[in-house]
């Protein structure tokens, strides 16, 4: 499979519609062994985009488009976050900002815990949606997605990963993500798993 995939888009520049550094550790640390070309859209100057949908896919694939444009090179967009069922699925899209401006993993951590004082259910679950475009106007955007349950847990474990990682428990593990390697976290990963869906689709 790994020979197939890197024929399929190795050799390519492919740019990351992200600026961030969690993120791009990872999908560097999956794709560079495959030959892949992938460079962070800061190298190119180019702008958040805006992201003002209530899906992930749909904030996915405009960053995407975005980011093809203003390159005139294949984008590969990821869109991910946490959701816990017993807020209704929050902060889901709005997790980067759950806490509000100026980003901050500490700040968002704390309100999540804040919004969860006194309940019973602590489930929740990181899912990610990747989109991969071959240009802006690309009428089949190849769409992969991963879906990883856990739990919140009020005190922070681990020195690893980032985002929600140090309070997101998986109990099969006994472990936070935060206490995994960066082997463990892209084997099990939502990220993980959309990121190989996504490679067998290409190839």
């Amino acid at each position: 499979m790994t020979s197939v995939i890197a024929s399929a888009i190795s050799g390519q520049k492919i740019v990351l519609a992200s600026n961030n550094q969690g993120k791009l550790k990872e999908f560097f640390h999956a794709l560079s062994p495959l030959g892949i070309s992938l460079h962070a859209q800061s190298e190119f100057a180019v702008p958040e985009a805006d992201e003002p949908y209530f899906t992930f896919v749909e904030n996915a694939l405009t960053k995407a488009r975005h980011a093809a444009k203003l390159t005139g090179l294949p984008a590969l967009a990821d869109d991910s976050g946490i959701c816990v069922n017993a807020l209704q699925g929050a902060p889901g899209v709005l997790s980067a900002r759950f806490a509000g401006e100026p980003k901050s993993d500490a700040r968002n951590n704390q309100h999540l815990i804040q919004q969860l004082a006194g309940s019973a259910d602590k489930s929740a679950y990181y899912y990610c949606v990747l989109v991969y475009v071959r240009s802006e106007h690309d009428p089949q955007p190849v769409i992969a997605d991963g879906l990883w349950h856990g739990q919140i847990i009020d005190q922070p474990k681990g020195d690893n990963g980032f985002g929600y990682d140090p309070h997101f428990w998986i109990p099969s593990l006994g472990k936070s993500v935060a206490e995994l390697t960066p082997v463990q976290k892209s084997q099990l990963s939502h990220r993980g798993q959309a990121l190989r869906a996504l490679l067998e689709k290409l190839a």
